[in-house]
């Protein structure tokens, strides 16, 4: 698969998700079988003004080719600017948001409620696309609610705008995240526009990998949630792709492996105060199938230090290899 001059490794792609693709999550991914991934959702309106948590976001160093930032924002001029600072400081890919169904962000007009605004989304996707050389892509829902899935037409806009591939998550934004997601109106998108269209949406399993890709006959799959806590999930999809057989499920020894790696880098990143808080979310994910995850949680979310931290993190894992616990 290719987006601009940039061929993939394959064609599973770490979704941006706000407050965890950070640069220590998006390395995990990319090296445990994920042909790309996107960064976490940065306003236009922080990075012109260069906030602290922005310049954080910026950071690009030791993450594989090709890097994707993505940009949210409704003004096409400060969208132009932020996405000529993006380059400017590495980012090989520009991305656009038009898919958070966030409150926060759809209260001003950006995000998904654009899709509302079809000419004010050409003159955004124009703007971006003019201002950088780099591939610049879009990520949408199939609309804004089910009166109104135009997700066929943005794709259209998009395809004459110049935009290089399209992400579609399979909701609508009135939908958030409940319910099933739909992949019919990804298929018809697929089927009217030329450019790389990428499939996003409750892709849990190897199994409905394969199933969406038959489906819709997409380039690639973009996968989010389903990578928390399980980001060796890009080379379990990979392996049955390709042989059509499961991988064996990871053993607590080899999670804890993994997470050791995920905690050793996000400490390294944040700093050991900050990087302690941020941990906490993800030792829970990794945890949650395993026995006695529920109690361990809440010595995790005590715990202030590294070297605590790490304690009850090779307890709990070695207390695992006693019971024989597996990952679900």
């Amino acid at each position: 698969m290719h987006i601009g001059p940039y061929q993939l490794e394959n064609n599973l792609i770490v979704a941006p998700m706000a407050g965890i693709t950070d640069l220590p999550f998006r390395r995990l991914c990319r090296s445990l079988g994920a042909g790309m991934a996107v960064s976490e959702m940065v306003s236009s309106d922080s990075t012109l003004c260069g906030n602290p948590k922005t310049l954080r976001r910026l950071m690009l160093e030791g993450e594989p080719a090709p890097l994707s930032v993505q940009i949210m924002g409704s003004d096409p001029k400060k969208m132009a600017a932020a996405a000529r600072i993006h380059v400017e400081h590495g980012a090989q890919i520009i991305d656009i948001n038009m898919g958070c169904p966030a409150r926060k962000v759809c209260r001003v007009n950006a995000g998904s409620a654009l899709l509302r605004d079809e000419p004010l989304v050409r003159q955004i996707l124009e703007s971006v696309v003019q201002a950088v050389d780099a591939p610049v892509t879009l990520k949408i829902r199939t609309g804004w609610d089910s009166e109104h899935r135009n997700g066929v037409a943005i794709a259209r806009i998009a395809e004459q705008a110049g935009v290089q591939a399209l992400t579609v998550h399979g909701r609508t934004r009135a939908c958030g995240f409940s319910g099933e997601a739909e992949f019919d109106t990804v298929s018809q998108i697929k089927q009217e526009i030329r450019i790389p269209v990428i499939a996003n949406g409750d892709i849990r399993t190897p199994e409905r990998a394969k199933e969406v890709l038959e489906q819709t006959r997409v380039d690639g799959l973009m996968i989010g949630r389903a990578a928390q806590g399980r980001p060796w999930i890009f080379k379990e999809v990979a392996h049955y792709l390709e042989t059509g057989e499961k991988l064996e499920p990871l053993s607590p020894h080899q999670i804890h492996a993994i997470l050791q790696e995920h905690l050793e880098q996000i400490y390294s990143f944040y700093g050991h105060h900050q990087g302690v808080r941020i941990a906490r979310k993800h030792i829970a994910w990794y945890s949650k199938t395993l026995p006695g995850s529920a109690a361990f949680r809440k010595e995790i979310n005590s715990s202030t230090t590294t070297e605590q931290q790490l304690t009850f993190v090779r307890d709990f894992f070695a207390q695992q290899g006693e019971k024989g616990g597996l990952a679900a």
